[in-house]
């Protein structure tokens, strides 16, 4: 008769047979569906409050966005795929504007951009504090003079005797900034008179803003633009651009992660997911998130068997179900029955 632990080492064959048969070939789609609908049965009477402690999720969620956000992958990639996209855009005459992006999503954006009234105001009125936003919006007004001047004298020039007027006139303009340049009173008044240029341009905005036909404008502009093929995108900027903006836009990205307060906007979102669905089963949380059970049995089957399969072939998997069975068949309590029987 076979001692206890040769039958133990028969039985611990006989199962990891038996659990590899289980991942092989067809039987392996069967064992998901039939797995995957247990787990979902039993997600049917567990509510996400009674496994998603808030601590835990805001943990969980921090971790995530910490591992994620600082991963080397994104920093390598980030350049690489803003150079792919450019290259594909730069290459497709395949596709439309249009055809890719909506009209009435970009109508509707226009319509609540134009529409954001406080935000514009306030925006215009932290610009009249900045002394340098009003020095240029001096220069802008100083630009459109100098530009009427000089079409005007353009047009003098061509009658006898008034050109040599405007440029007397035009030379003593000329003499009068250098001077009010080295006079602090003047200098004073100038920049009074740049708060002033930056105030009449400031409400030259909020008109055009409010009363000119701008969404009309901006949606003839886009339909303007609609029909042509996406790779004249590439003619608003050079790919060096677009990897520039790109890995610009992952700094401010992965900076911002670092900062306490944004771990307080990750912990108010945690509570207010919970406070939603806090009440729902983990089964009907998956509609919520767009996934059904046959998502998950088809995400599983699509990976799974390549994954399996490589890990058969090089005896890794059989190895693993072993290591794991092998102290229950080889402990006493079992060597004890298989003795007794």
């Amino acid at each position: 008769m076979p001692e206890p632990r040769e039958i133990a080492e028969r039985l611990l064959d006989a199962q990891v047979d038996f659990l590899l048969a289980e991942v092989t070939g067809e039987r392996f789609a069967e064992v998901v569906a039939r797995d995957v609908g247990s787990v979902l049965g039993v997600a049917e009477t567990i509510l996400v409050r009674d496994v998603v402690a808030p601590e835990q999720a805001k943990q969980t969620v921090a971790t995530v966005v910490d591992l994620i956000g600082g991963s080397p992958v994104f920093a390598d990639m980030s350049g690489v795929f803003a150079d792919s996209i450019y290259t594909h855009i730069a290459e497709n005459d395949e596709y439309t504007l249009g055809e890719v992006v909506e009209r009435q999503p970009v109508e509707a954006l226009l319509e609540k951009i134009l529409g954001m009234h406080q935000a514009q105001e306030r925006i215009l009125t932290r610009l009249t504090e900045s002394p340098l936003v009003a020095t240029v919006a001096s220069k802008f007004v100083d630009k459109l003079i100098d530009d009427f001047m000089q079409a005007n004298r353009q047009r003098a020039e061509k009658i006898p005797g008034v050109g040599s007027l405007v440029s007397l006139g035009q030379s003593a303009a000329n003499r009068a900034r250098k001077a009010a340049a080295d006079n602090a009173f003047l200098s004073d008044m100038a920049d009074k008179g740049a708060r002033f240029a930056l105030e009449r341009t400031n409400n030259a905005i909020r008109e055009v803003l409010r009363d000119a036909p701008v969404h009309s404008a901006a949606m003839e502009f886009w339909d303007l633009h609609a029909g042509e093929p996406v790779h004249g995108l590439r003619e608003y900027l050079t790919k060096q651009d677009l990897r520039d903006l790109v890995l610009l836009s992952y700094e401010i990205a992965v900076t911002t992660r670092e900062k306490p307060y944004f771990g307080l906007l990750l912990d108010e979102c945690v509570d207010v997911f919970l406070g939603k669905y806090g009440e729902f089963t983990l089964a009907a949380l998956l509609p919520e998130l767009g996934l059904t059970g046959d998502d998950l049995r088809t995400e599983i089957l699509r990976y799974g068997p390549a994954v399996i399969e490589r890990a058969k072939a090089d005896g890794v998997l059989a190895g693993l179900i072993r290591e794991r069975l092998e102290p229950f068949y080889l402990s006493e309590p079992v060597l004890a029955i298989l003795g007794a029987g």
